[in-house]
């Protein structure tokens, strides 16, 4: 009898916080398969543990996310498995976002834990993306920070936002004290510049004055053609390295439920330890809407590279095609 006394106290409360609230799931789930050009793996851009490996079918990732907001205050953990996110995730691979928010009024928003970085064009997400591989600034880092940030929106266009977290690549385990990551951000009508600075945590790397500047945006050229650009620049003085790249996303709506894509890029590294390394990237894409839920993008991606910096391959040059298909709940 207790346990049926219980059992209904603990669906009545269930029913109450879900009556207070608003709670939603959402999220993705992908498949791939590839083929290149070379006598062996390798399909840069596909964010596995090891894209040099990568070769014929795969899987991406299963990513779910459930969002709780009840008055001023929310929310969120989205959760990610599979190779697509096991590096690009936050602690353990799997906790993509973990955090809480508060809005102190319509315009100023206070948020705590885990979140994507601010940084760059493409999010670990496919289903967000317009290419299904990623990039080379993509691919650069960071993915994620653990910290607070403060974000204002002073107009419908202008908007900015401050953040203090751990350097990234510490998730609050195994790393010691360094000096924390400072976050910039200004946008204006869809143009968004990035700064980042502090210490970089991850394998020891030990630079405590790592600086990130990145310019990420676009804009509609005409009603179907659209321009997205990235460019970015990482530096430091400790480490004597750094990296510098720019990529441009042009994409053309054919029809309503297909678009087809360029995005050309190129990648290099800086430093007495990289000697002015560089790889160029060219990725032709065709990114179809089957339903209102399923996708089907290819890729077919050309890199090159005369300093052998193709993501892993250990070639001067390699092209790949991939077809994906991502579903989207």
């Amino acid at each position: 009898m207790k346990k049926i006394i219980l059992s209904a106290m603990m669906l009545t409360g269930m029913l109450t916080f879900a009556q207070e609230g608003k709670l939603s799931v959402s999220g993705t789930v992908d498949v791939y398969g590839t083929v290149n050009t070379v006598d062996g793996p390798g399909a840069p851009g596909l964010l596995v543990d090891a894209p040099g490996t990568a070769t014929m079918f795969g899987l991406g990732m299963a990513n779910t996310i459930f969002a709780y907001e009840s008055g001023k205050a929310g929310a969120v953990v989205d959760l990610a498995y599979g190779p697509r996110s096991a590096d690009a995730s936050g602690y353990g691979g799997i906790v993509n976002q973990m955090y809480a928010y508060y809005m102190i009024n319509d315009a100023l928003t206070v948020t705590a834990g885990q979140f994507n970085t601010f940084l760059g064009y493409e999010v670990i997400s496919p289903a967000a993306n317009f290419n299904y591989t990623v990039s080379y600034l993509f691919n650069a880092g960071p993915f994620t920070h653990i910290g607070a940030k403060l974000d204002y929106a002073a107009s419908e266009d202008l908007s900015f936002m401050l953040a203090v977290t751990n350097p990234h690549g510490n998730f609050g385990t195994g790393y010691g004290n360094e000096f924390a990551q400072l976050g910039f951000q200004a946008g204006y009508k869809g143009q968004y510049l990035n700064i980042a600075y502090g210490a970089y945590g991850a394998d020891g790397f030990g630079a405590t004055d790592q600086l990130y500047i990145d310019y990420t945006g676009g804009f509609d050229l005409t009603e179907s053609f659209y321009l997205g650009i990235n460019a970015a620049h990482s530096s430091s003085a400790d480490a004597k390295s750094g990296y510098q790249g720019a990529a441009l996303y042009l994409q053309y709506a054919a029809t309503e439920s297909l678009s087809l894509g360029l995005r050309p890029e190129y990648f290099a590294l800086n430093g007495d330890a990289n000697a002015d390394e560089s790889v160029t990237a060219i990725t032709l894409t065709a990114n179809a809407a089957l339903t209102d839920n399923l996708s089907l993008i290819a890729d077919l991606r050309f890199d090159s590279s005369d300093d052998m910096m193709i993501e892993e391959s250990g070639e001067d040059s390699l092209t790949q095609l991939t077809v994906a298909a991502v579903y989207s709940f």
